[in-house]
């Protein structure tokens, strides 16, 4: 990090159209690396699948069982893998339906070494559609963090799902951009070239993934959990949410923080009952 840091700064004060996009770079790229999580072991009752995605893959994890149950999506966030969301997976496949896990490009199993929230859209689009072209029905989409930002977004552009889970959400990528450059020391000016390199490669505004736009055209009945001390995303992210949806229900956690609630057998329960 300090590395970094000081190379970006030395970067802004000798060579500014570089420090722009070495910081679009190392914003665009997930950490930790992908293949701190590939030795996971999956239980050999799931079937992974890498489907070619733009310059990259997405990786499919379904169950041989119930191949013709509702499907119910399941996506991490950034610097996430697929694993994190086997808890829930099994205690949806009990309930009977067919859970169905993506790593999104450059994190776990699939190939890649960048993503943009757009991107996660994308691939969220793209998996959703591949699977109703083989015969399966969406029931539900339930989304970690960033993943929940692409949930969100791609269910106001029309995504066809019956209900919607949005687990620690993060209300404004903007402000992603500020942390960031406040981390690496980098001026207002270079964050914001920043931004517009990565909305101009995009083609997407960061602005359009927020609550506000997003949660006038989402329909689906919405769950929102979050949790009062989520250092990584705000509660108050979630609330925005929460407020921004027609009939969107929050449930409150204390002390799971920000990747906890995933395990957490009181979420789960939740969440659960709220896809029946």
């Amino acid at each position: 990090m300090r590395a970094f840091r000081w190379s970006l700064g030395a970067l802004q004060r000798v060579w500014p159209q570089l420090a722009v996009r070495a910081a679009q770079r190392l914003f665009c790229t997930p950490l930790p690396p992908k293949w701190a999580h590939r030795r996971r072991a999956w239980g050999p009752q799931w079937r992974a699948e890498s489907w070619p995605f733009e310059a990259a893959s997405i990786t499919v994890h379904g169950l041989h069982a119930a191949p013709h149950a509702p499907v119910v999506l399941l996506l991490h966030g950034w610097g996430g893998h697929g694993g994190q969301m086997l808890t829930l997976a099994e205690a949806l496949a009990s309930e009977g339906w067919r859970p169905v896990i993506v790593e999104m490009p450059a994190h776990g199993r699939s190939a890649g070494t960048r993503s943009t929230l757009p991107q996660f859209t994308r691939a969220l689009d793209y998996a959703a559609t591949r699977l109703q072209q083989q015969g399966h029905t969406l029931h539900a989409v339930v989304a970690h963090s960033l993943g929940a930002s692409a949930a969100a977004h791609a269910a106001s552009r029309g995504l066809p799902l019956r209900r919607l889970v949005l687990l620690a959400p993060p209300a404004s990528p903007r402000n992603y951009t500020r942390l960031f450059a406040s981390v690496f020391g980098l001026s207002e000016a270079t964050r914001a070239r920043m931004q517009a390199r990565i909305e101009a490669a995009e083609g997407a505004l960061m602005a359009n993934f927020e609550p506000a736009a997003v949660g006038s055209r989402i329909a689906a009945p919405t769950l929102v959990v979050h949790d009062r001390h989520d250092s990584i995303n705000r509660f108050a992210d979630g609330e925005a949410f929460t407020a921004s949806i027609a009939g969107a229900r929050l449930h409150v956690t204390e002390g799971l923080g920000h990747r906890k609630l995933l395990h957490d057998g009181g979420v789960i329960g939740t969440v659960v009952r709220f896809l029946r």
